[in-house]
């Protein structure tokens, strides 16, 4: 250890000396980091007592990768509340006769649900979402037999922008869809993911219409794209899993494209458009509560203008540490997402969340511990300029040091969890809906 330690040194990296005024963990956490090189630090807290731990360079900021989800999924939860859905709508201009034919158009209209699509690649995404076929359903069950127009797709929710600033707004294929308010399957034109629909919300509604079809409600014209007017009237719509089973499935497999489509949400929820640019402004804003001010560009962590210090990370775990769907969103140690095969057999498996970040040269993890006495630790480590290999084995060695810890000092009181009220984006009305259809069939999951 003395040999790594004076390697260190040569290299110019710091391991500081126990001191007076130094965090217990200091001098460990430090000779970790330099084993696993580049220019990185971390900040590690005892949020049970608010103690800090070691505070390794934790104010520079760095390059985050993924862990710059935690920072999208906690607006989200903060904004829209754990219990809010995504609504895709059927709305109808129109009118129903008695035989049930619709003499007019439907228009299907997303709010940035991306679990929406067919019954067999919710299923095998895992999303268990909203199936269009569903939608098809409650449609017909609305008392509609036949449509006399068309069904358009309506992505108005959000702008036509299909990536991000590092694809410069281009499609980005670390995202693996093209971003939209209405996507059917992600984007993709075949569930193997061997095509692309060049026009998501058309292609969305083109498969709305064979649902119909499937359903006993044929549609006379071709699905187009569309824009549904004011005076439109809901008909029917499915909700998404409530944010925060979509938070999980953003966080544990680290999904750019639920990152990025999440960040749109609260821009158009919250920011008066649903653009990357307005959700980022909304998370910013979000993040001010917790006085932390970090440099955010996107919502996935794929751009390299992101930038965040080890401490507002765990400034913003302590503050969110009771929120529902926050910490429980997160891949365990050992067991699930991007942690699957990490720290498997060891003291950190199932006492650990995290979430993982890397890109080329860049590589983080932050989360909690659950210790042995009951404390809950949060981290932050932060490696650029770095080879990942090395990075992750050296933050696997620490959090497994995290979770061997049994602080002592008092458990402060619970902090309460941050509440907003559940709601659902995108729905524009709430009762029954006016004209000639009683009322709006919705389906849950």
């Amino acid at each position: 250890m003395r040999r790594l330690a004076l390697l260190a040194t040569a290299l110019g990296l710091a391991v500081p000396a126990a001191s007076a005024g130094a965090a217990p963990l200091d001098g460990s956490i430090s000779r970790e980091l330099a084993r696993g090189g580049g220019a990185n630090g971390a900040y590690v807290m005892d949020v049970s007592t608010g103690r800090v731990l070691a505070s390794v360079r934790a104010d520079t900021p760095r390059i985050p990768a993924s862990v710059e989800k935690l920072y999208t999924s906690a607006t989200a939860l903060l904004q829209l509340g754990a219990d809010a859905t995504l609504d895709t709508q059927v709305l109808g201009r129109g009118t129903l006769t008695g035989g049930g034919v619709w003499r007019g158009d439907l228009y299907l209209r997303g709010s940035g649900d991306p679990t929406f699509g067919s019954s067999t690649f919710t299923q095998y995404d895992g999303a268990k979402g909203t199936s269009v076929d569903a939608l098809a359903q409650a449609v017909a069950d609305a008392g509609i037999t036949r449509v006399t127009g068309r069904v358009y797709g309506d992505e108005s929710r959000f702008d036509l922008r299909r990536g991000g600033p590092s694809t410069n707004w281009g499609f980005d294929v670390w995202i693996g869809g093209p971003l939209s308010a209405l996507l059917y399957n992600r984007g993709l034109a075949k569930e193997n993911g061997s095509a692309l629909a060049r026009q998501p919300a058309q292609f969305a509604a083109q498969q709305l219409t064979a649902a119909l079809k499937r359903a006993g409600v044929p549609v006379a014209r071709a699905a187009a794209l569309g824009t549904a007017p004011e005076a439109a009237e809901e008909l029917a719509y499915v909700a998404s899993p409530p944010l925060s089973r979509l938070v999980k499935l953003t966080l544990v497999p680290s999904d750019n494209l639920f990152a990025e489509q999440l960040l749109k949400v609260v821009g158009a929820q919250s920011g008066g458009s649903g653009s990357t640019t307005a959700g980022t402004s909304v998370v910013r804003q979000t993040l001010q509560r917790f006085d932390i001010s970090p440099r955010i560009a996107d919502g996935s962590g794929l751009s390299r203008a992101d930038a965040t210090s080890p401490r507002q990370v765990v400034t913003l775990l302590d503050g969110l540490r009771e929120q529902q769907g926050f910490r429980s969103g997160m891949p365990v140690a050992g067991r699930s997402g991007t942690l699957a095969k990490r720290m498997r057999g060891t003291v950190a498996q199932d006492r650990c969340q995290a979430k993982t970040g890397t890109l080329s040269n860049v590589s983080g993890l932050a989360g909690y511990c659950t210790t042995s006495n009951g404390h809950t630790i949060a981290f932050s480590l932060m490696f650029n300029s770095v080879s990942t290999y090395y990075a992750k084995a050296a933050e696997d060695r620490i959090v497994q040091l995290l979770a061997r810890q049994k602080p002592g000092g008092a458990i402060r009181a619970s902090k309460p969890a941050a509440r907003a009220p559940a709601t659902s984006p995108g729905r524009t009305t709430t009762g029954a809906p006016s004209g000639s259809v009683a009322g709006a069939v919705r389906v849950e999951r």
